[in-house]
């Protein structure tokens, strides 16, 4: 079945953008309500870093799954959802990371130091947070342009390491069922294979044809 005109994809898109956008929102809403309303249960703070970093990483998956999808469907308007995702993973990282230096450390930066330095979860996290920064900052259209396209493309692999640190920040950080970092694990594992199959069949297509490889996947 073929795709919808370009024209179909972009009204479309245009009216659920809004709705995404919203979406999006509601477990920062949510979690605002029961702060308010002291119902995030004996450990609030816990509650809090686990959720915002939860929707951290789901943001982080629904970003990267918008090439798969808009490449086996044809629907190619959904470039246009990505950024909006990238900033939303972004946003509650940025929860995450406040929640864990104001609500549990009470801003001591010697301990918040002496913490990344010995917890390797915390570095990797950390990490993860810090390389989120510029791929945020860089994300408009016009750092595109004062970028240049491939300095903008080569900073924006970053997308890739990003959520392999999350999850490997979720791992260790969970010391007994295991099962929903694995389960980011596997979706990730999905999402970045699948984008290895796609550029060895293109390098490989291209080298029968003679064409010059391209240097990014």
């Amino acid at each position: 079945m073929p795709a919808a005109s370009p024209e179909i994809q972009l009204r479309w898109i245009k009216r659920v953008k809004p709705v995404a956008f919203t979406a999006c929102l509601i477990p920062a809403a949510l979690l605002i309500w029961r702060a308010a309303t002291d119902t995030l249960g004996a450990e609030p703070i816990e509650t809090i870093t686990f959720t915002t970093g939860d929707w951290t990483l789901r943001m982080l998956m629904i970003t990267l799954a918008i090439t798969p999808l808009r490449q086996l469907t044809g629907w190619h308007a959904l470039i246009r959802l990505r950024r909006m995702f990238g900033l939303y993973a972004f946003f509650y990282a940025l929860l995450h990371f406040t929640t864990y230096i104001v609500l549990d450390q009470f801003f001591a930066w010697q301990f918040i130091l002496e913490d990344i330095a010995e917890r390797l979860y915390i570095l990797v996290g950390f990490t993860a947070f810090v390389l989120l920064i510029p791929l945020a900052a860089t994300s408009t259209n016009r750092m595109l342009q004062r970028l240049g396209g491939k300095r903008w493309q080569r900073l924006h692999r970053l997308t890739y390491a990003v959520p392999i640190l999350g999850v490997l920040h979720f791992l260790w950080l969970v010391k007994a069922d295991i099962t929903e970092p694995a389960i980011y694990a596997l979706v990730l594992s999905i999402l970045l294979g699948y984008r290895i199959v796609r550029y060895r069949r293109r390098r490989a297509s291209q080298a029968v044809a003679g064409v010059p490889k391209r240097a990014t996947p």
